[in-house]
């Protein structure tokens, strides 16, 4: 039955009344979900509950415009009555909140209402308010790559020409800095995305008033192409027709759209959250005459469309299904605390890959006949022509990586990054596979999240490691966590270039500093540190075909160093990660090392033994996550000394890991304690003689390998 609008003067008007019914019980099915999970907390059975009540009617209007399968969906934490909308059960909800082993958006790894639904393009989410933005942006820019070319889509991956890419948070979150760089993004490049805000007056308890000086549907006019609509979240035929005009407009390719939605928050933020003790009770009393179930139903017996009695059947249909399905969630199997470690990596690798050859050095890698050495810079640069010519899921973006602006291409020599790695790849390949970005390293890594997650392989570069830090709640809270948070249904296989390091003289603090072990101490990343060359190609083949994140870190004082070239490997040769190299054999002293002090090693070992003091064995450990523990322990047990050595500052630098490892795994093989040479626990400066003195030297190595030859 459809009611057209001509035959009543009424709000829903128009509407299928099936649909209309079916969207009651969906916000009814809501309502007692949040109940349900509430008893079942104070019971112990529950952990922790976050309430989608109040957002219910929006959620399902907005619902009725999407295609699940088709569109994608990067919700947030309260639009509980979106999911079941689009197709999710009661019971599948249940199950996360129970944490069972069973449930299907994370196998009990992620606290109620953090959705995902690989079926239905849910993709899943992380708790950091505001950071599903910019992935957003980039599975949006994905789709849009993928649709225009149909070799990929034929190839199996997917993109409809119309899809809408839908991201919601709350109006607290319109404060994240990645919000307003997901906009900017968004509109410069004319993206499907549908952004709903859903404005219940608070960020937890902190109203919106202290928030921002001004509703967020006004704050954002000056963003042009950006459609903004505003609707009262407990009006359903107000939110539908709203939704229906937005989703329209976005996916007829018009641009992005934003819904500024009132909603109410009945309950408190969460279970441990009690708004009575920051809300007047009038100010709740007046909220609870816009609750959006009452006014729904309100809705549909002014209309005629139901009566009272069905009403309450429907929602007494909906309690009895929850309770059901809390029965069933509550008997479902526990998880497997053995499997809790699966999916941090792509299965079938493994963060400690056993060493290829334990004692000597690798034979250098294959190379093709007359091929003149590279230093690492070309290496790179090399590498990433072939691999984009093999492989069109490849995108390059991130500062200045471009050569030019496209109209000037023809006038000037390009510029390919401010070191030259990026070279000529947009003049070759096209500015969709090789671009600029703003000055935003969030929304650098942000968008490649979204992107890889879609199939794509995003290279998406960091000018420099020491502006990398607005970066790491990408880094951390969603590259990482992707496929561990989603129990192995999403993959993000990017790949971040970082240029590192010091020793360039004139760098100082905002240019010459290391510090990857901030970086190994997130599960799910993984390093690649190479020192020469041939191991920089190795290592980029394995990180653009594997299925995991990787970061790539490249020394730039390293990059022009005849020593560190190579002739460029055959295409067929690939080096594992976790596979470090002897890259000096010796029998009194193990030297582990990376990055640019490896040169420096080298050279410390060539004075020892010129003096005849010691055969030094220096190892190259190349990655870091994973690093090469079965080599160094091989050289370890027959050495009996070790000496680590890197450029990073030396309280929790990463030679304290393999020290560790060392005192734990090699203990009655070491003839005297483990030594570290770093830097100390201060900042690049900037004159060369300051410099000098912070960062590792030749002359403080040989004399770190002395005392431990000493002891």
């Amino acid at each position: 039955m459809v009611i057209a609008p001509d035959q009543v003067a009424d709000p829903l008007a128009g509407f299928p009344v099936q649909e209309l019914l079916e969207d009651f019980a969906t916000c009814c099915r809501s309502r007692a979900l949040d109940d349900r999970e509430i008893l079942l907390q104070k019971q112990s059975k529950v952990f922790f509950q976050i309430s989608g009540a109040g957002h219910e009617v929006l959620l399902t209007a907005v619902a009725r415009a999407l295609r699940p399968g088709s569109d994608w969906f990067f919700p947030y934490y309260r639009d509980r009555a979106l999911v079941l909308a689009l197709g999710v059960s009661p019971l599948d909800l249940l199950l996360q909140a129970v944490g069972s082993a069973l449930d299907p958006a994370s196998g009990g790894r992620q606290m109620p209402c953090h959705f995902g639904d690989r079926a239905r393009h849910i993709v899943s989410q992380s708790s950091p308010t505001g950071s599903q933005c910019l992935p957003a942006v980039g599975c949006a820019e994905a789709g849009r790559y993928l649709v225009r070319r149909p070799e990929l889509l034929a190839a199996g991956l997917h993109a409809a020409g119309d899809e809408v890419v839908y991201v919601s948070l709350g109006d607290g979150a319109t404060s994240e800095g990645e919000f307003w760089e997901s906009l900017n993004t968004a509109c410069r490049l004319h993206l499907p995305v549908l952004y709903l805000v859903a404005d219940n007056g608070y960020a937890i308890s902190v109203r919106a008033a202290d928030q921002a000086p001004a509703p967020i549907s006004e704050l954002v006019q000056g963003f042009r192409g950006l459609a903004v609509s505003r609707c009262d979240g407990w009006d359903y035929a107000e939110c539908r027709r709203t939704a229906a005009q937005a989703v329209a407009r976005v996916r007829a390719g018009e641009g992005p759209g934003l819904i500024h939605a009132r909603v109410t928050r009945p309950y408190s933020h969460s279970s441990a959250d009690s708004q009575a003790k920051y809300r007047p009770g009038a100010e709740l009393a007046e909220e609870a005459r816009h609750d959006p179930i009452e006014c729904f139903a309100a809705a549909l017996l002014a209309a005629g469309l139901a009566n009272a009695e069905q009403l309450d059947a429907i929602r007494r249909q909906a309690r009895a299904e929850v309770a059901a399905a809390a029965d069933a969630a509550l008997a479902a199997p526990r998880p497997d605390p053995a499997r809790v470690h699966l999916h941090l990596f792509a299965e079938g690798s493994s963060p400690r890959a056993p060493s290829a050859s334990p004692v000597p050095a690798p034979a250098a890698p294959p190379t093709g006949e007359g091929t003149e050495p590279l230093v690492l810079a070309e290496a790179i640069r090399a590498t990433l022509f072939e691999r984009m010519a093999a492989d069109e899921r490849i995108v390059v973006f991130g500062e200045d990586v471009a050569d030019a602006d496209e109209g000037l291409l023809a006038e000037v020599e390009g510029k390919g990054g401010v070191f030259g790695v990026t070279r000529g790849l947009q003049r070759r390949f096209g500015s969709a596979r090789c671009y600029n970005t703003p000055l935003a390293e969030a929304n650098i890594v942000g968008r490649a999240v979204g992107q890889a997650l879609r199939g794509l392989r995003p290279v998406a570069e960091i000018q420099f490691f020491d502006y990398l830090w607005p970066a790491m709640q990408q880094l951390r809270s969603e590259l990482a966590t992707l496929r561990w948070r989603s129990n192995g249904a999403f993959a993000c296989p990017a790949v971040i270039r970082v240029p590192i390091g010091g020793y360039l003289k004139g760098g100082a603090i905002w240019h010459s500093q290391s510090g990857e072990a901030i970086l190994a101490h997130v599960p799910g990343l993984r390093i690649a540190f190479p020192s020469r060359a041939a191991d920089a190609v190795g290592l980029l083949r394995s990180a653009l075909t594997g299925e995991d994140p990787v970061l790539f870190l490249e020394h730039k004082h390293l990059y022009r160093q005849r020593d560190c070239a190579d002739p460029f490997p055959e295409a067929s040769w690939q080096l594992p990660f976790g596979q470090a190299a002897v890259v000096r054999p010796g029998q009194d002293l193990t030297i582990v090392t990376w990055g640019a002090t490896v040169r420096l090693c080298l050279e410390a070992a060539r004075r020892l033994e010129a003096a005849d003091e010691a055969d030094v064995e220096v190892i190259d450990l190349r990655t870091l996550v994973p690093w090469d523990r079965e080599l160094v322990a091989d050289s370890v047990r027959r050495t009996g000394r070790l000496l680590v050595v890197h450029e990073d500052v030396l309280t929790c630098g990463f030679g304290a890991e393999v020290a560790a490892f060392a005192a734990q795994e090699c203990f009655w093989s070491l003839d005297a304690p483990v030594r570290r040479v770093t830097a100390p626990d201060l900042w690049v400066p900037y004159a060369p003689e300051l410099e000098a003195t912070v960062l590792p030297q030749v002359e403080d190595i040989v004399t770190g390998a002395r005392a431990v030859l000493a002891a």
